[in-house]
C-alpha cells in the first residue's frame, strides 16, 4: 500500500528488538498496521547507565545491548539511550527518558519525519512524550495499555500521570476500564477514545487438532488447558499450578501447556518450575518456552481452553488469538479482561484471588461442550482493519489540529 498523509513517531520503552524479540509485540502488530497507509517511524529508547555491564556478570540477561538503529518490516526503529539507574530515581524516569530521546525526535523533525509523536503507556513514556512534543512543538497521543492503574494510585507518579494525559492532544485506550481511569484522573472525556486491540485471523486460527496434538505429543483423548505470556508474577501461571492437584482428581490425564519465557518484568521460570517439582506434576506441566506467533497456532488448536490468571491487564490480545483458534477462555476479573470475554459463549470471568471459583470454572469449562464455531466466529468479527481505520483517521484529525493552532499562533 502507498504510504501517504501525517509522518508518525511511535514512541515507546517497550518494543520487539533484536536482544529482546518478544518485548512489546502488541505495540508492533498495532503501530506496523498502521503504518501500512502513514509513513512511520519508531523511537524505542533503551534503558541506560554508566556500570550497567558489571552487573550482567550477576544477572547475565539484565539490559541487553541493542543495536542503535533496526530495520523492522521496512519500518525504522531507533534506539537512543537514556540514564536510569537500577531501582532508583524512578520519579525521574519520564525527564531522563525525554532528555535522552530529544537529539533523536529533534533530527526526526528537521527532516520532516514528524508530525505526530504517538506514546504509549502513560508512564514514563506519555509523560517524556509530553515534555517533548512541547519542546519540538508537535501534537502528542498518548495509548493507555495497563500500567496506568498501578500509576495512578502511586504517589508522586499519578501527578505526571494525570499532567501528560491532560496535555496529550487525544488518549486512547484500549479497553473502556482504562479509559474511566483517566477521566477519574480529571482527563476530559471528549480527548478520550476506546480503540481496542484487534487480531489477525491470517496468522492466528484453527489447524487440524490431531496434527496439533500428534506434533506436541499429546494423547488424543486427553484433556488440555494453554497458557501464554512472559514468566512474570502478574500472569498467575503459579495460580493455575497450585489448583492441577485438585482439578487432576476430576479430570484424569488433565495437561497444562505455559507458553512463554522471561519479560521484561522478569523471569518467574525457575520459581514455576520449582512449584511443578514440589508438587509432583511433572508430567502434567509442560513448558513450552517462547514460540513467535505464527507459531502458536498449534498449541492452542491442541488444547481445550484457554486460562489466564491474570492479576492485571490493559487488552489481552491473547484472549482474541485463543479465541481465533476455537478456544474458550478462563480469566480474572481484572483490567479489560470482562471486555473480551463479554459473553458466556466465550468463557468464564472469576474473581482475580479467588481459587476456588478459579477450579470451578477450569472444571466446568473443561466439561462444557462449547459452540466453537461461534467462539470463531466473534474472533473474526474483532480483526484489525476496523481498529486501524480509526486509528488512522484519529492521526490525521491530530495533525490537521496541529496544523491549524500553529498557524493560529504564528497569526497571534
Amino acid at each position: 500500500m502507498t504510504r501517504t498523509g501525517s509522518q508518525l513517531v511511535v514512541f515507546s520503552t517497550l518494543f520487539p528488538n533484536q536482544a529482546q524479540p518478544q518485548a512489546g509485540l502488541f505495540i508492533r502488530e498495532r503501530m506496523f498496521r498502521v503504518g501500512r497507509t502513514l509513513p512511520l517511524t519508531v523511537v524505542a529508547p533503551v534503558p541506560w547507565f554508566p556500570m550497567q555491564s558489571l552487573l550482567r556478570l550477576i544477572r547475565p540477561h539484565f539490559r541487553p545491548d541493542v543495536p542503535a538503529v533496526e530495520v523492522q518490516q521496512g519500518v525504522t526503529v531507533l534506539h537512543p539511550r537514556f540514564l536510569s539507574v537500577p531501582g532508583l530515581f524512578k520519579r525521574l524516569d519520564g525527564v531522563l527518558l525525554a532528555l535522552g530521546a530529544w537529539p533523536t525526535l529533534a533530527r526526526l523533525k528537521r527532516q520532516g519525519r514528524l508530525d505526530v509523536l504517538d506514546a504509549h503507556f502513560g508512564y514514563p513514556d506519555g509523560y517524556a512524550a509530553s515534555l517533548l512534543a512541547r519542546w519540538l512543538k508537535c501534537p502528542f497521543t498518548v495509548t493507555l495499555r495497563g500500567t496506568e492503574s498501578r500509576h495512578a494510585r502511586t504517589p508522586g507518579l499519578s501527578d505526571r500521570l494525570r499532567l501528560a494525559l491532560e496535555r496529550a492532544d487525544r488518549v486512547f485506550s484500549v479497553s473502556a476500564s482504562l479509559l474511566e481511569i483517566a477521566a477519574g484522573l480529571g482527563v476530559a472525556r471528549e480527548k478520550l477514545q476506546v480503540v481496542g486491540n484487534g487480531v489477525d485471523t491470517g496468522k492466528f486460527h484453527p489447524v487440524d487438532r490431531v496434527d496439533a496434538r500428534r506434533a506436541l505429543a499429546i494423547p488424543e483423548g486427553a484433556k488440555v488447558l494453554v497458557s501464554v505470556g512472559g514468566l512474570t508474577e502478574r500472569k498467575g501461571f503459579h495460580r493455575v499450578i497450585e489448583l492441577l492437584p485438585a482439578l487432576r482428581r476430576e479430570v484424569p490425564g488433565l495437561l497444562f501447556l505455559i507458553i512463554g519465557g522471561a519479560s521484561a518484568e522478569g523471569d518467574w521460570g525457575p520459581q514455576l518450575r520449582q512449584q511443578v517439582g514440589e508438587l509432583g506434576l511433572e508430567d502434567c506441566v509442560r513448558f513450552l518456552g517462547t514460540m513467535p506467533p505464527e507459531q502458536l497456532k498449534q498449541p492452542l488448536s491442541a488444547a481445550d481452553v484457554f486460562v489466564l490468571a491474570t492479576r492485571n491487564e490493559g487488552w489481552a490480545n491473547v484472549f482474541l488469538e485463543a479465541m481465533a483458534c476455537r478456544l474458550p477462555v478462563v480469566t480474572t476479573d481484572v483490567g479489560g479482561n470482562r471486555e473480551v470475554v463479554c459473553r458466556d459463549e466465550l468463557g468464564e470471568v472469576v474473581p482475580f484471588g479467588d481459587a476456588p471459583a478459579l477450579q470451578a470454572a477450569l472444571t466446568r469449562a473443561l466439561a462444557r461442550d462449547w459452540d466453537r464455531d461461534a467462539i470463531l466466529d466473534y474472533a473474526r468479527a474483532n480483526e484489525w482493519d476496523g481498529r486501524v481505520a480509526t486509528l488512522i483517521s484519529a492521526f490525521e484529525q491530530v495533525h490537521r489540529c496541529g496544523d491549524v493552532a500553529d498557524i493560529a499562533e504564528g497569526a497571534g
